[in-house]
């Protein structure tokens, strides 16, 4: 018996529930436009280098607590 596109999809869902995952969608900005290109190259223009390097350093911090295992 053939199944709907729909409780196909149903089913893949409910297997992905059922191992812990979770669907997520995102909508971003098209990279590919030039106005888009433009725009984020403006604000990467702005940015303050101490708070970028601020930034980095709490990151390097942040990501030795990933070094240890899980309980």
């Amino acid at each position: 018996m053939a199944t709907s596109p729909a409780e196909r999809m149903r089913e893949f869902r409910k297997r992905r529930r059922e191992s812990r995952l979770r669907e997520v969608r995102m909508t971003l900005p098209d990279a590919r436009l030039q106005q888009v290109r433009e725009r984020i190259a403006d604000a990467v223009a702005r940015l303050d280098p101490a708070a970028e390097d601020e930034a980095l350093r709490w990151i390097e911090a942040a990501s030795e607590f990933d070094e240890r295992p899980a309980r």
